[in-house]
């Protein structure tokens, strides 16, 4: 169930084990995703998927300083290709390999589980079968259990794509995260840090996008619109011409789903959103090989399974015990970094970026091996300044 990037991932890779594979979604797959998808370069390069890179720069840097003066505008080098995808490329490379795929252009109102296998029951009327089904649907999916843990931290950003007085950004350059702020009111900056993220695109055209990294409840739209626009008029700065909006809304931290449940989830249904960075197709592409070639073999070699029993098996693969840690690691972390003021926060990441190069890009990639993460974090406190030591252990001083 879904038409998105993770609807296509496992799809194709369930198709390419020889599984026999319908989909169903609310709209089209061949209507067009509505936001767009950045990832670091090398982590696209390890598997074989670069081409599919719209644009990739390797001037990408960072601002942890308060201000655009001399100590402000000094930024922090990264030095690691960042890119964003060809959404088109991207999109039609997945239903390429979904060719064969039957669509069943339906919402999904109730799912019972029937005997051995699962039954959907669409708003039509219309019903559909499976051995087993999997909700790629998003995160917003009715279908999906999981505990309550109390709010959930939203990543909420606001964009545009067009054309300004002056550059938003240097001739060939990525920004990550532009945390300066002396262009809000103290009282704004208190209420809830947000960063610019923008990029130039070539031929006078950028992507502006005012960002909130993770916030409960989640920053409005209308609030990081304001801000964006305040912040480039502080440097003299007017958009001229929108070719293109952006609205994103995401969890950060929404809790890992039941995994004895015969409903089978993948992508932001199942919290494969990185609790840290807010990333997740790489993800995707990493994780639904192993998924579908598990649930192949399940399928094959006990053929008696029901619905129930193979969702479990396939859960335990998907969210297995080494990367549930890792995921409470994470979190854990991202609940750290909730509580931290703009100073700290500015402070955090400003030593993060010093760690080796292949630690923070792993680490946001998450594909540091559960050892490997916590002596990654062990360093980071190590080489923190004390005030960021004292925010992770929870003590802020005020």
């Amino acid at each position: 169930m879904g038409a998105g990037p993770a609807a296509l991932c496992i799809a194709s890779e369930l198709i390419k084990q020889g599984l026999d594979v319908s989909a169903l979604a609310s709209h089209s797959p061949k209507e067009p995703w509505p936001n767009t998808y950045g990832i670091w370069a090398e982590e696209l390069e390890s598997l074989g998927m670069a081409s599919l890179l719209g644009h990739r720069w390797n001037d990408t840097i960072s601002y942890f300083g308060n201000g655009y003066g001399d100590d402000g505008s000094k930024p922090t080098i990264h030095n690691f290709d960042y890119g964003l995808f060809d959404q088109a490329a991207f999109q039609n490379a997945l239903l390429d390999r979904c060719k064969d795929l039957n669509w069943a252009i339906e919402t999904a109102e109730n799912i019972l589980f029937v005997d051995k296998i699962t039954e959907v029951i669409c708003s039509s009327g219309k019903k559909y079968r499976a051995r087993i089904v999997i909700d790629a649907s998003g995160h917003k999916s009715p279908f999906i259990r999981r505990p309550n843990h109390g709010d959930v931290a939203q990543q909420a950003a606001y964009g545009v794509v067009g054309r300004f007085t002056s550059p938003p950004v240097n001739e060939n350059q990525f920004v990550l995260m532009d945390f300066r702020s002396n262009h809000l009111t103290e009282q704004e900056v208190k209420e809830s840090p947000s960063f610019l993220y923008a990029m130039d695109f070539g031929e006078d055209l950028f992507f502006v996008e005012e960002t909130s990294l993770a916030c409960a409840p989640a920053v409005s739209w209308e609030t990081l619109k304001s801000r964006l626009i305040s912040r480039l008029a502080s440097r003299g700065i007017e958009i001229t011409e929108v070719s293109h909006e952006e609205y994103c809304l995401f969890p950060m931290n929404l809790p890992l789903p039941y995994r004895n449940q015969p409903l089978l989830a993948f992508g932001g249904s199942a919290s494969m959103v990185h609790p840290a960075s807010g990333y997740m197709v790489g993800a995707l592409l990493r994780r639904a090989p192993d998924l579908a070639e598990k649930l192949s073999e399940f399928m094959s070699i006990e053929p008696a399974l029901d619905s129930a029993k193979l969702a479990k098996k396939s859960w335990n693969v998907l969210w297995n015990a080494e990367l549930v840690q890792r995921h409470r690691l994470y979190q854990f972390g991202l609940k750290r970094l909730m509580s931290f003021d703009e100073a700290l926060l500015r402070s955090f990441f400003a030593t993060f970026f010093r760690l080796p190069k292949e630690d923070w890009s792993r680490f946001l990639a998450n594909t540091l091996p559960l050892p490997k993460l916590i002596l990654v974090m062990l360093r980071l406190f190590t080489i923190s300044p004390l005030k960021v030591k004292l925010g992770m252990i929870g003590i802020v001083i005020l």
